[in-house]
């Protein structure tokens, strides 16, 4: 089912790596992937730093990964905000700033949250709250119900966004990972269509789910915030692999 893949997506946090270490074999098995002379981007919804920054740590850990080939729901986030001229509160951790500079932030006009541990308080919260029930519209950078972190899974997003969509009785407009539009996004400088592209990742709905509907193909590693019987979740054409290495051996046997 893979002889057609022209364009590779990838997962960072929970499939290649989680927090500084990598999975093992990742590594290896990218510039296996990359020998094959397919197109790779990696798609993530990590909020918790800016681009500049993941590629740092990418690098302190071992991958040889540029900016140009990540794509982050922040910087889909960062565009939208452009193309809609607001002036948003920004619930994210101060590391993932660096995509903001520039947005006024003394008069908002609407709400996005990303992963932002240290401003999920009552204070922040309420702000949040009451510029969404004054009409603000209310931005999910992702609605990711946890992700893994070294010493055990955690909370994402989601939970949060969910908070105040109940509070203000509305729904959010989610910017990354599962929506469809993140995905073909993604791959618009490749020239390529959503059936020739597959997507590999840890997460069931947002990563696999998420790439089947927008018309790729997807595989799913049984590492990062896997949990036994997340299975269930996918459509019968999606397909598992044990890791990242596993996943790379199933493109590379059937080129």
């Amino acid at each position: 089912m893979f002889t057609v893949i022209k364009a590779v997506l990838i997962d960072l946090s929970g499939t290649i790596h989680i927090d500084d270490a990598e999975i093992r074999g990742s590594i290896e098995s990218l510039n296996k992937l990359r020998h094959l002379e397919r197109s790779i981007k990696f798609v993530t919804n990590t909020t918790k730093e800016s681009r500049a920054m993941l590629v740092k740590r990418l690098h302190r850990i071992g991958f040889q990964i540029e900016p140009q080939e990540i794509f982050t729901c922040l910087t889909a986030a960062r565009k939208m905000i452009d193309s809609r001229n607001l002036s948003p509160l920004l619930l994210l951790d101060d590391r993932a700033l660096e995509d903001f500079t520039g947005i006024p932030q003394d008069q908002f006009d609407s709400v996005v949250v990303g992963l932002a541990p240290e401003k999920f308080n009552y204070g922040s919260m309420n702000h949040a709250l009451r510029l969404v029930l004054g009409g603000s519209p209310l931005i999910a950078v992702h609605k990711a119900r946890y992700y893994k972190r070294k010493d055990g899974l955690a909370l994402g997003p989601g939970p949060f966004v969910s908070a105040l969509e109940y509070a203000a009785d509305c729904q959010s407009q989610v910017v990354g990972k599962p929506e469809a539009a993140f995905f073909l996004s993604a791959i618009e400088e490749f020239n390529v269509h959503p059936e020739e592209c597959v997507m590999i990742g840890d997460d069931a709905r947002d990563d696999v789910v998420g790439a089947i509907r927008a018309g790729m193909k997807g595989i799913l590693v049984k590492t990062g915030k896997y949990r036994q019987g997340d299975e269930r979740h996918l459509p019968p054409e999606a397909v598992v692999a044990d890791d990242f290495p596993s996943a790379v051996d199933m493109l590379t046997s059937e080129t």
